[in-house]
């Protein structure tokens, strides 16, 4: 496969999708990143995005944790997965395991992500969005009620579904609602239209 100059934003082919699939569980994103000219930041990015794992354990090394500790409180989720070329879940997992907290301090919105928020908050999933610039639910949510942007009714997608059957048995309504990027009203609701029910704890 050709390599080709892109960037994260770039739409990722078909055929990138495929290679992905094949190597990335092997352990093999850099792989991955030099057959088809991404960034492996963005390789690991996408992985994560399509929920794929790998088996490989790769330690953190003392440069990178010095790394996350200088930028913690000064970068944003995708900003710090750039620097460290790591995913958002690895790079939080880190941090609390290290004692490192974001607190009040929350790096102040940018020109563009308020644009790109304003362009798409109607028509993508909240949690899409919080993917891409690098933000949690939580901060998109506020950020957007304080824009005055509104969401519509937006159909639940299957993936949606299959991350409410899977851990709900173990994980509260609010911690689905943060997963998936739905109200906690919304993901009750359709707990209960699914039929869900808690598993019940062994005594």
């Amino acid at each position: 496969m050709a390599k080709h100059k892109t960037n994260t934003w770039t739409l990722w082919s078909e055929d990138e999708v495929k290679l992905l699939k094949k190597l990335f569980p092997k352990g093999k994103a850099k792989q991955v990143s030099d057959q088809i000219g991404r960034p492996l930041t963005a390789v690991r990015q996408k992985a994560y995005g399509m929920g794929l794992e790998t088996k490989q354990f790769r330690p953190w090394s003392d440069y990178e944790i010095k790394l996350l500790k200088e930028n913690y409180l000064k970068k944003n989720w995708k900003e710090l997965a750039d620097i460290l070329g790591r995913s958002y879940t690895g790079i939080i997992k880190k941090a609390y395991i290290i004692g490192l907290k974001k607190g009040k301090r929350y790096p102040s919105w940018k020109k563009r992500e308020d644009m790109f928020l304003k362009k798409f908050y109607r028509h993508i999933n909240v949690i899409d969005i919080a993917k891409r610039i690098g933000r949690s639910v939580p901060a998109v949510r506020s950020r957007a009620h304080l824009l005055g942007l509104t969401t519509p009714y937006l159909v639940w997608s299957k993936k949606e579904l299959n991350l409410i059957r899977k851990y709900y048995p173990s994980q509260t309504a609010q911690q689905l609602a943060d997963k998936i990027g739905r109200s906690v009203g919304a993901v009750r609701l359709k707990i209960v239209k699914l039929g869900l029910k808690k598993r019940k704890q062994k005594t």
